[in-house]
């Protein structure tokens, strides 16, 4: 489970101040957090040997996105088909890892993040939908703790929302109106090179982009977005990413309507744009824009 962090009350800089506390859960163990750092190359890498794109170092590598490629290769069968080889490239979505270990972000990744970093507000809310569940916290490793989650942090944003307003009002009532710090909106101030990551944690999740500035103009330019992280297909080393793994063991009481699958799918809210893309049955450009400066 993975949570990049969000809801600063004192700047990005300072990530304790984070409503939604950063961190890694690997292998389900909450007793065991891991830190985050989108700038760490052996972090965050993102893999297309099962995806229908080419890496010019080989499609075995992994890339951070400020080395990112993204350089299509559709190599899948042709239309109408019903099914995709998983040895094979089967998905136009790429492949994410955290150290190499798939990740599950999103609503229940940040209850069982700031569950595990001690918060009594997520502690408060985790607590009382166990108890009256009369579950264990280990249930919400499944389709039940995503949906639950989905509600609980409802409950915290509601909270934190009030809190915000009224340290709002009170700003003003002190006669602080400043609304943003503009310093660095100004171009001529600008460097030449740079790179950078902007991070949020979205509804569905985890979202990052990242980028590379070369004489003034972007060089490159990588997102990472939740539904990427939670439907990509395997990896190189055959793990599966989020969405294959919690339909593994799914029992279906009805096989003709498979509606526990549905379920199962609709807990994560995917996000269909994000493997679903357009394109023109002729091969024709369907259109192409420039921007002019």
């Amino acid at each position: 489970y993975l949570v990049y962090g969000d809801l600063p009350t004192n700047g990005y800089r300072d990530e304790s101040s984070f409503k939604f506390p950063s961190g890694v859960i690997l292998n389900k163990d909450i007793n065991n957090l891991q830190e985050v750092d989108l700038r760490e190359d052996a972090q965050v890498q993102e893999f297309i040997s099962r995806s229908w794109y080419e890496y010019s170092g080989g499609d075995a590598a992994g890339l951070h996105p400020w080395a990112g490629e993204t350089n299509l290769n559709y190599t899948g069968p042709k239309p109408p088909y019903e099914h995709l080889d998983v040895d094979q490239k089967y998905s136009y979505l790429k492949t994410p890892r955290w150290r190499g270990h798939a990740m599950e972000v999103g609503p229940l990744a940040r209850v069982l993040v700031g569950y595990a970093r001690g918060r009594e507000d997520f502690k408060e809310v985790v607590n009382m939908a166990l108890t009256n569940l009369n579950v264990p916290v280990t249930a919400l490793f499944s389709t039940l703790g995503r949906t639950a989650a989905r509600g609980l942090e409802s409950i915290l944003v509601a909270q934190w929302a009030q809190e915000f307003y009224d340290a709002l009002i009170t700003n003003i009532k002190n006669g602080d109106v400043r609304m943003a710090d503009t310093t660095k909106f100004a171009p001529k101030t600008w460097p030449a090179e740079a790179k950078g990551v902007g991070h949020t944690e979205a509804p569905r999740g985890a979202l990052a982009h990242w980028i590379v500035i070369e004489d003034q103009k972007i060089k490159n330019y990588q997102l990472v977005v939740p539904t990427t992280w939670n439907a990509s297909p395997r990896d190189p080393e055959g793990q599966r990413s989020a969405y294959e793994s919690a339909l593994l063991d799914t029992p279906v009481a009805n096989e003709e309507q498979p509606l526990e699958i549905l379920r199962t799918i609709h807990s994560f809210d995917p996000c269909m744009a994000c493997a679903v893309h357009l394109y023109d049955e002729e091969g024709e450009t369907v259109s192409r824009i420039q921007v002019v400066p």
